[in-house]
C-alpha cells in the first residue's frame, strides 16, 4: 500500500480526496490546504488528518497528489521529486514551459514516477473508441461551460481547450505545422472564448472552439476520416461510430446508392461499450500500478509538455491578434 498526501483540497481536490480513499492501493496519510474554509470542509467530510506543515506531510509519504492552482504545482512538484517522492499533477503541469522542462529533468534525475492528470484519456467515451483503426483527416471539437469563476486565473486555452489539444495529440501523432487561433476575454482578465485552427505535417486539419460563457454545456469531438465519421460525447460519456461497409452489419446500416455499376456500400451505425470506470480514479490507480510494477506513467510529464507548449503558441497567436484589432 502506498501512503498517499493530497495537496489542495478545493472542488478538485475534495473529489481526490474522496475517491483515493476508495482506492486499496493507497493509504491517505493527510491533506494540505492554507485555506481553512477548504481545510476545515474537508477534514470533517472525509475524516482525513490536515497538515498545516506541508514539507512535514511530504516527508510522511511516497506519493505526492498536486490538486493546487497552477501557479503553485511546480513548488510542490519539485520540493517533492527532490525528496524522492513520485507525483501526480493536475493538469496544466506547471505554470511556465521553463518550469515543466526543469520538472522533467529533476523527475528523470530522481527516477521517480510522474503522471499528468489529462482526465479525458480516461473519459468511458474516448476508452470506447480505443480499439478502433482512427486515422483523422479532419477533427471538430467543442467545449462550452456555462460560467464559473473558478478556473478563471487562466485563459480558456489553457482552462479547458487544452483538455482537447491533449486528446488531439493523443490521436493524431503527428507534429504541428501551423495554428491560426483566436479570442476574446469577456467576463474576465483573461481569455474566455476562444478558437484555433491547427494543421498537422500528416495533413489533418483540427478547428477547436472553447468557451465559457456558453449558454449550455457541451464537451464534443468529431472525427472524420475516410471511411468512418466517430463523435466522442465527454459529457454524456458516449461514442457513435458511422462506418462504410461493403455489408450489411447487425446494427442499423442504411443502404448507398452510388448510382453507377459499382456494388452498393451501406453506412453503418455503432455504438461502443462504454466502460463503468471513473476516469479520475482510473488515473491515479493506474499511477500506483507504475509505480507498484515499475512500468512506465499513463500520462508522462512529456506529454504534458507538448500540450502546453502547444496552448502556449495558440495564446501567443491570440494575443497577436488582439494587438492587431487595437492598433
Amino acid at each position: 500500500m502506498l501512503k498517499i498526501a493530497v495537496m489542495g483540497a478545493g472542488h478538485l481536490g475534495k473529489i481526490h480526496l474522496r475517491l483515493l480513499q476508495e482506492l486499496p492501493e493507497y493509504e491517505l496519510v493527510g491533506f494540505y490546504d492554507p485555506d481553512d474554509q477548504n481545510a476545515l470542509e474537508a477534514a470533517e467530510k472525509f475524516g482525513v488528518k490536515r497538515f498545516e506543515d506541508w514539507q512535514e506531510l511530504i516527508d510522511q509519504v511516497t506519493v505526492v497528489d498536486i490538486v493546487t492552482p497552477t501557479v503553485s504545482h511546480f513548488s510542490c512538484a519539485s520540493l517533492a521529486v527532490e525528496k524522492g517522492k513520485h507525483i501526480f499533477i493536475e493538469k496544466p503541469l506547471t505554470n511556465t514551459l521553463s518550469e515543466a522542462a526543469l520538472l522533467i529533468d529533476m523527475v528523470a534525475e530522481k527516477g521517480v514516477k510522474a503522471q499528468v492528470g489529462h482526465v479525458e484519456r480516461f473519459n468511458p467515451a474516448y476508452l470506447s473508441i480505443q480499439n478502433q483503426k482512427i486515422k483523422p483527416v479532419f477533427v471538430e471539437s467543442h467545449r462550452l461551460a456555462q460560467f464559473n469563476p473558478r478556473g478563471t486565473d487562466v485563459s480558456v486555452v489553457f482552462d479547458l481547450m487544452i483538455h482537447d489539444l491533449d486528446i488531439l495529440l493523443n490521436l493524431i501523432q503527428s507534429p504541428v505545422s501551423e495554428i491560426r487561433a483566436s479570442g476574446v476575454g469577456i467576463v474576465s482578465n483573461s481569455i474566455d472564448i476562444a478558437n484555433a485552427r491547427i494543421a498537422f505535417v500528416n495533413g489533418c486539419v483540427a478547428n477547436v472552439t472553447a468557451s465559457r460563457l456558453s449558454l449550455k454545456n457541451m464537451r464534443k469531438m468529431r472525427v472524420f476520416q475516410p471511411d468512418a465519421y466517430l463523435t466522442i460525447d465527454f459529457l454524456e460519456k458516449k461514442s457513435q461510430i458511422f462506418q462504410l461497409t461493403d455489408q450489411p452489419m447487425d446494427h442499423f446500416s442504411m443502404e448507398i446508392d452510388k448510382g453507377d455499376q459499382s456494388s452498393n456500400q451501406y453506412i453503418t451505425l455503432q455504438e461502443p461499450a462504454v466502460p463503468d470506470v471513473n476516469a479520475i480514479q482510473m488515473e491515479l490507480a493506474l499511477l500506483a500500478k507504475s509505480i507498484l510494477e515499475d512500468t512506465p506513467t499513463a500520462v508522462p510529464l512529456e506529454d504534458g509538455y507538448a500540450v502546453m507548449d502547444l496552448a502556449t503558441k495558440i495564446m501567443q497567436q491570440i494575443e497577436a491578434n488582439i494587438r492587431l484589432t487595437l492598433v
